[in-house]
């Protein structure tokens, strides 16, 4: 019988090292939890959260031959998201948008004036090098 992704078997782990766990599956095959897909919690060490010997229930989620990738991540339950009900009120702002516009036209203006009079009297730019 093949092992098809998306599949949910129960499984003994049978080997823990630094970057996963093996888990031996029930028809005898063998895949890998990686240290990734053991837990939506971060995972420092496996063997804190998972001892050989242990059943674990493991989800395949790819298979390259005879290699099986394996997660007990993804049948942890997603905890749910309260959902925002209320939508955000708009607030006009004590000024509209074409007097900001013009104050910040008339300030810019006058911030470059020194800027744009001194062409052509020897600054860096005008140099050529």
């Amino acid at each position: 019988m093949a092992i098809v992704v998306g599949e949910i078997h129960k499984g003994e782990v049978t080997g823990i090292t630094n970057f996963g766990a093996f888990i031996k599956l029930e028809n005898g095959k063998t895949g890998l939890c990686h240290i990734s897909e053991v837990s939506s919690d971060y995972v420092k060490d496996v063997k804190n959260h998972l001892k050989v010997g242990a059943e674990v229930k493991v989800k395949v989620i790819k298979v390259e031959g005879d290699k099986l990738s394996l997660s007990i991540k993804a049948l942890e339950e997603k905890e749910t998201q309260p959902e925002i009900t209320k939508k955000r009120e708009h607030k006009p702002k004590s000024k509209n948008f074409e007097k900001m516009l013009s104050n910040f036209m008339d300030n810019s203006e006058e911030v470059s004036k020194p800027i744009s009079g001194n062409k052509g009297r020897g600054n860096a730019y005008d140099k050529k090098k």
